[in-house]
């Protein structure tokens, strides 16, 4: 035998495996959670009240106009199926 295989041979067998590292606990993840959204929030460019005010007058304005439409479906819907039930009793 070489000396290379009796050493290979002779030395304890090591794991190659590297040892796990410990995972950070709950409270600490929540940390740093609360960290980073505060870091990300900042970057946030927030509307100014004309913006914020301006856009809910015009979704204010969108839900009534799309309401006023399924209002006049709906009646028109609900005169023509009385019609026809009317009409073939």
């Amino acid at each position: 035998m070489s000396e290379n295989e009796k050493l290979e041979q002779s030395a304890p067998k090591k794991d190659k495996k590297p040892a796990k590292a410990k995972a950070p606990g709950f409270f600490s993840r929540i940390g740093r959670w609360v960290h980073e959204m505060k870091i990300e929030l900042k970057k946030v460019q927030w509307p100014s009240k004309h913006q914020t005010l301006n856009n809910t007058l015009i979704v204010i304005a969108c839900v009534c106009i799309v309401g006023a439409f399924i209002w006049a479906f709906d009646f028109v819907a609900t005169n023509a199926i009385q019609f026809l039930i009317s009409a073939f009793k």
